[in-house]
């Protein structure tokens, strides 16, 4: 359902009042514009949830550096599901060999330091213009960490598989942009192009389902909770 100029008005006043909205299809946060998705038909909570984030983020992409901290605490305040893909621009040098890495300490170390990594790239995106940059930044945080960097991240191209399959859902739901982030629902999904209207869009969402954000989902690590969904 392709919702009117109207409609999307009412709704946004809706959500900016703080009540519940209903949807049946698909509804965004002011002053937002919907993108004109292909196939959405996957973008669901995580199995058992009420009220999830969904982001596609690429490393190397400024609007994500930005992003993050902001999802990330509205995540852990409202207790959430978070599910992360990757999807790197192939117009960005390194983001996908980043997206590798990242991966790597997710799968073999640990999701702690996958999630510090991605937050230290982000952190460091200025001064990383290519990918001998992007290798001496990761030497670096190997080091600093105590860890021994892999001499080859991806032997058996497991992680590339897996970052290329994100990249391919993205594209297969149409994105023209990153970040691209849905708060979800079983019924609905919202996409929050203001990361500033996200935690009214999850309060909505909330507020719609009837209940806390809460769930037996939403564990100390929601990252790594997600992945293995995503991966299903």
């Amino acid at each position: 359902m392709r919702l009117t100029s109207m409609n999307r008005l009412l709704l946004a006043t809706v959500l900016l009042a703080g009540l519940p909205a209903m949807a049946s299809a698909q509804y965004s946060a002011p002053p937002n514009t919907v993108n004109n998705f292909k196939d959405t038909s996957m973008i669901k909570p995580p199995a058992g949830s009420k009220v999830a984030v969904i982001e596609f983020e690429d490393l190397e992409c400024p609007a994500c550096a930005h992003a993050s901290p902001i999802v990330h605490d509205a995540v852990s305040k409202y207790k959430i599901p978070y599910v992360r893909y990757d999807y790197p621009l192939r117009m960005h040098i390194w983001s996908f060999d980043a997206a590798v890495t990242a991966r790597y300490l997710q799968d073999k170390v640990s999701p702690d330091l996958a999630n510090e990594y991605r937050s230290a790239v982000f952190a460091s995106q200025t001064a990383i213009a290519s990918k001998d940059d992007l290798q001496h930044f990761t030497q670096s945080f190997f080091q600093k960490r105590g860890k021994a960097m892999p001499f080859v991240m991806d032997p058996t191209g497991q992680l590339t598989q897996e970052v290329k399959k994100d990249q391919a859902f993205g594209d297969k739901v149409g994105l023209t942009q990153t970040p691209t982030i849905f708060v979800v629902t079983p019924k609905a999904w919202v996409q929050v192009t203001d990361v500033s209207y996200l935690t009214r869009t999850i309060d909505a969402a909330i507020a719609q389902e009837g209940g806390t954000g809460t769930t037996a989902t939403a564990s100390a690590h929601p990252v790594a909770a997600a992945h293995a969904t995503a991966k299903k």
